[in-house]
């Protein structure tokens, strides 16, 4: 477990919980406990050098990464080398001289690119992702490359939860969770098919957002499923997931919008609710009473429609399988090699029938949203599993992905066991901004409630 902070920091957690990454009004922190905006103010402001905030972080992955294993590609003189350049520039956006870690399957030019996988070992990409660039254009510093599973798929990989070592930090984002949650750099993007986004940040205790499909710029991602795969982001505040959206998108807020008025919220338990374990049900519980949320029954068409997704999946993974990756499939985890091998049995008709199948539920989950702003739902089955070997489903996650929609993790909860469970924050397709703008009235109401993280195990 990670033990209770003792440095002059007020850390929202009961001595017998989990300790989560929230600080509030620290006195002297460790400079790697900053959250971004924080930090990023302090660089503006002269306070603070990006160079002293990158060697924070760094010392803060030699102590633990043997541990946690979060990291694929660290290379600390090419980190500090960066923050000094930004040190001698004038500030280039809102990220400006902040560490950022960048899952390991999307590409960066001066870092290898594995994708998690022994078939890629020491690859070098020509060019950056687009929200790499990005990210590079608005200040920030490439800290390194977080741990992924092989082609991000749900086969487990090393990474370990900060928590508690024995347990999973959730795939396939697991390395940026992980290191988030662990105080090892602020900020990380991660990429969701199923629920490698929300369910992560769920069980590591930190706030994830995953975009609509296209709300954050995915161009540049190899082994792209087009139809399904969408950028997420890791932070340790709702302020800081604004920021850094902000930062990615054109034209977006970098602080947190107010909505003019309390947010309609409705409880979707969803068809999948039998796989919600105790923990889960009573922060369920306990959510929509503070909430005062409505109980909805999604359209019968959005449990039909559910094979589909296996399908796209399957159809789309099979077609962006390389030369290199068909020629030692043998080589492949068995998971990734079943989706494959599955998805050669499909034809263009099974796939153009699952997408005209997901377009149409998609229109009718779209009308939920006329009576409701968002909607609650569990972002995880329950606490993280004491078990690193099996594979990872994620029930109640890759619905939404399958829907479009974007949705926020905020680490409301906590387990039985003292470890996190997360509450998702689901709305309409396109509405990003709204749905942080709701996520951050709801975190407030159940703040006043109870403080956070709320015991519901």
């Amino acid at each position: 477990m990670i033990k209770a902070l003792t440095w002059d920091i007020d850390v929202l957690c009961l001595a017998t919980q989990p300790c989560y990454p929230r600080l509030t009004m620290a006195k002297r922190p460790r400079l790697n406990q900053l959250d971004a905006a924080d930090a990023a103010a302090r660089i503006v402001a002269g306070k603070l050098t990006s160079e002293a905030l990158v060697r924070a972080c760094l010392e803060r992955i030699e102590e633990r990464d043997g541990e946690v294993h979060a990291w694929a590609f660290i290379d600390p003189d090419l980190a500090i080398a960066q923050a000094r350049a930004r040190d001698r520039e004038s500030p280039r956006g809102p990220l400006h001289g902040v560490p950022v870690g960048i899952k390991d399957n999307i590409d960066t030019e001066d870092m290898p690119t594995e994708y998690g996988s022994k078939l890629y070992a020491g690859n070098r990409p020509i060019a950056d992702a687009a929200t790499v660039a990005r990210l590079r254009a608005q200040g920030a510093v490439i800290l390194g490359k977080t741990r992924t599973t092989e082609f991000a798929c749900p086969f487990p990989t090393i990474t370990r939860n900060p928590h508690d070592l024995t347990r999973t930090p959730g795939v396939s984002s697991a390395g940026s969770a992980a290191s988030v949650a662990d105080f090892m750099v602020p900020l990380a993007n991660g990429t969701q098919t199923g629920g490698s986004v929300i369910r992560p940040a769920s069980v590591c205790g930190v706030y994830g957002f995953k975009g609509s499909l296209n709300a954050l710029d995915r161009a540049g991602i190899r082994h792209l499923k087009t139809s399904i795969d969408t950028l997420g982001l890791f932070a340790r505040s709702l302020a800081d997931i604004v920021l850094m959206r902000g930062a990615l998108t054109e034209g977006a807020k970098t602080a947190i919008p107010r909505p003019r008025k309390a947010p309609r919220i409705g409880l979707a338990r969803t068809h999948l609710w039998p796989n919600a374990l105790p923990e889960t049900v009573k922060a369920i519980e306990i959510a929509q009473a503070a909430l005062g949320a409505a109980d909805v029954t999604l359209p019968k068409i959005i449990e039909d429609v559910a094979p589909s997704f296996n399908v796209i999946t399957r159809y789309e993974g099979r077609l962006m399988t390389d030369q290199v990756e068909r020629d030692h499939i043998d080589q492949v985890n068995p998971w990734s090699r079943e989706s494959y091998e599955g998805g050669l049995s499909l034809t263009r008709a099974d796939f153009d029938k699952a997408i005209g199948d997901s377009q149409r539920a998609r229109a009718e989950f779209a009308k939920v949203f006329d009576e409701y702003d968002v909607l609650i739902t569990p972002a995880s089955s329950g606490e993280a599993p004491a078990d690193l070997t099996r594979v990872e489903i994620a029930p109640f996650n890759s619905l939404w992905t399958h829907m479009y929609v974007p949705c926020v993790t905020i680490p409301a909860f906590v387990g039985p066991n003292n470890m996190p469970v997360g509450l998702q924050i689901v709305g309409p397709h396109g509405a990003d901004e709204a749905v942080l703008a709701a996520s951050a009235w709801i975190e407030a109401r159940l703040a006043a409630a109870n403080a956070l993280p709320i015991r519901a195990g």
